[in-house]
């Protein structure tokens, strides 16, 4: 009898190893769903917000895209510090920033010895000075990343156009990538070609922007030098333009392209906005953005910088819509980023941090409907830790999240994130709070769709003991690796738009009825005055000095009418017009915002504006809104 109780327990102890394996066992993590980033692509959307910095000549010439013909000796900025903006990077919670090294006016701000057109030949040190050195070096002592901005147009150089010109503007990549050290991103503007100077001439060059600059080759060039940049343009292929310049993404927003579709100068470029679904290359988006209505520093803005609710509101809708945040700053003519931007950023940082603080969850209980295993448990959903996640078993493309707190809370902020190495899979989503015993969903102003590498969301506050997530659908089963609940007290303040301030002499435009007038000087960006043909005339009633045109476009969706360049004239009582000025509206496409013109005082009755070039050729012009002083 105790030789058999002893081999009995033996044999327990000989199996016990084998039990614990049997009931450890790994269980196989999800397959890929394609297409999916590459790790540099992730660890780029991890940044989330990052800074532009737009400084050149245009930025003492009062100009956003120069000709290419300004006085190299107006450069000269008397205390730039570039430690002075990475600090305020730092402060404002930037991971990085990228330099416009050469914008469209052909201006370099380094040393290079391809083009007299560069930062040597100014007053600025007397010639020694090298500001992407000087960015570069501040951006290694404060610890954030650095990367460049390299305009293929150049609006300066005579062989614009030719073979002659790829050659050099791949000479002028080739130093950038080779001279400064790591950078994270290389920025190819949509913006590449048209008119300009070119040496002297103003003329209109055309380009097959398609094949011109051949793009291959550069991506071949950055993958030799600078491995780990990502490499921006309208269709990527690291990431992509997110379709306009007022910084937000659509609510849906997958990150995919169909590969070779989308290249620089996109006509169907609002579709950037949400990807495509079908896609079969991850291209996630970028939300480019300045803190101020143009990307140039001009002193007129200094009371028009972005609110702390405004960049808020931009930031639920690029990081919190699966994109990142590209805020810009138009650094200042004495060489620094003004004061009302720093304040503004630094407090957006704080308001994002504080409102995103207390994630309520973390003392809930989280219950699945289905989980693939205990290494993929919903003890993932907050633990802090990117790599690891809850997921379904394969084939579950719709599940739920359900979570219980201890007494009724106040919420009204969910954040979710997808594991984007595997994929992006969520298809739809609904969220939803018990209330008595039922379940009614959260009354959110945006359709909740996609999620990505992170979704936000901000709906009415709720209070409730639970609150439930409902994935819908899927593209396959569920990796979801971070979960969050918050409550922000209080509601953001509106902000009044640009034209709320804008002084009008009383006018009329003539053959323009009453009613269609009004909606371009009733002070709302809403409406818009559409005029048929391609000029218009205002009319003043009498004989007054005037020397400003103000002129905002069309703001719908589609932005119609957009006046590219203008011919300006005024005429006394006795109606006849004199030309006083012609010009161009710098990338009214994309950033269509309140346009100026200013011209030395003239007395007149009548001012007539001629559209000489409408963005899609339009026979008709969109007024928002118009004005003169």
């Amino acid at each position: 009898m105790i030789m058999k109780t002893h081999l009995s327990l033996r044999s327990i102890v000989v199996a016990l190893p084998f039990l614990l394996l049997s009931g450890c066992q790994t269980v196989k993590a999800p397959e890929p769903v394609l297409p999916v980033p590459q790790e540099k692509q992730v660890n780029w959307q991890k940044m989330e917000t990052y800074a532009f910095v737009h400084f050149g000549l245009n930025t003492f010439n009062d100009r956003e895209w120069g000709y290419g013909d300004s006085d190299l000796q107006t450069f000269n900025p008397t205390r730039l510090d570039c430690e002075q903006w990475v600090q305020t990077f730092v402060k404002a919670g930037m991971k990085g920033v990228i330099l416009t090294a050469k914008h469209h006016d052909g201006f370099c701000l380094w040393p290079t010895q391809l083009t007299e057109y560069c930062i040597r030949n100014t007053p600025y040190k007397d010639g020694k000075g090298d500001i992407v050195r000087e960015l570069s070096d501040a951006c290694k002592k404060y610890g954030i990343k650095f990367a460049v901005y390299l305009s293929p147009w150049d609006r300066h150089q005579a062989n614009y156009g030719t073979p002659e010109y790829v050659d050099y503007f791949y000479k002028q990549l080739h130093e950038l990538l080779s001279n400064y050290g790591e950078v994270f991103e290389v920025w190819f503007d949509g913006a590449n070609g048209g008119d300009g100077w070119y040496g002297g001439s103003k003329e209109v060059r055309t380009i097959d922007r398609k094949t011109y600059y051949d793009y291959p080759r550069a991506y071949r060039m950055i993958d030799e030098l600078q491995p780990q940049a990502v490499i921006f343009s309208d269709g990527g292929p690291g990431c992509r333009w997110v379709g306009n310049e007022s910084g937000f993404a659509g609510a849906t927003n997958w990150s995919f392209l169909r590969a070779g579709e989308v290249y620089p100068g996109y006509p169907k470029y609002r579709e950037l906005q949400y990807g495509y679904a079908d896609g079969n290359q991850w291209v996630a988006a970028e939300c480019d953005v300045s803190i101020r209505p143009g990307w140039f520093y001009h002193p007129e803005e200094n009371d028009k910088v972005k609110t702390v609710d405004e960049l808020t509101d931009l930031y639920y809708r690029s990081v919190g819509h699966n994109a990142t945040l590209l805020l810009n700053f138009p650094v200042g003519r004495n060489g620094l980023i003004h004061p009302a931007d720093s304040l503004n950023a630094v407090q957006f940082h704080q308001r994002v941090q504080a409102e995103l603080a207390n994630n309520l969850l973390a003392t809930a209980k989280i219950n699945a409907s289905g989980e693939r295993g205990k290494q993929f448990s919903t003890l993932a959903l907050t633990d802090g830790v990117y790599d690891t996640y809850w997921a379904t078993n394969d084939g579950v493309t719709s599940a739920d999240l359900t979570c219980s707190f201890e007494h009724p809370t106040l919420i009204n902020r969910l954040m979710i994130q997808e594991y984007i190495p595997l994929g992006q899979r969520v298809k739809a989503f609904v969220v939803e709070y018990k209330q008595g015993h039922q379940w009614l969903p959260v009354k959110c102003n945006e359709e909740t769709t996609t999620i990505g590498y992170k979704r936000l969301l901000r709906f009415e506050t709720v209070e409730t003991d639970q609150v439930r997530i409902r994935f819908v659908d899927a593209r396959a089963c569920l990796c979801i690796n971070e979960l969050g609940a918050y409550y922000v007290a209080g509601s953001q303040e509106n902000y009044q738009p640009a034209v709320a301030e804008l002084k009008s002499l009383p006018f009329t435009l003539l053959g323009v009825h009453e009613e269609e007038l009004a909606k371009c000087r009733d002070k709302q960006e809403q409406t818009t005055c559409f005029i048929q043909g391609k000029e218009f005339v205002l009319d003043l009633g009498e004989e007054k000095e005037i020397q400003t045109f103000y002129y905002l476009p069309d703001q719908g969706e589609y932005n119609k009418g957009l006046i590219a360049s203008y011919e300006l004239s005024v005429a006394g009582s006795d109606s006849n017009f004199k030309t006083i000025t012609t010009g161009e509206f710098s990338n009214i496409r994309n950033n269509p915002i309140l346009q100026k013109i200013y011209f030395t005082p003239v007395n007149a009755r009548y001012v007539k504006v001629k559209a000489i070039r409408t963005i899609d050729g339009e026979d008709s012009i969109g007024l928002a809104e118009v004005g003169v002083q």
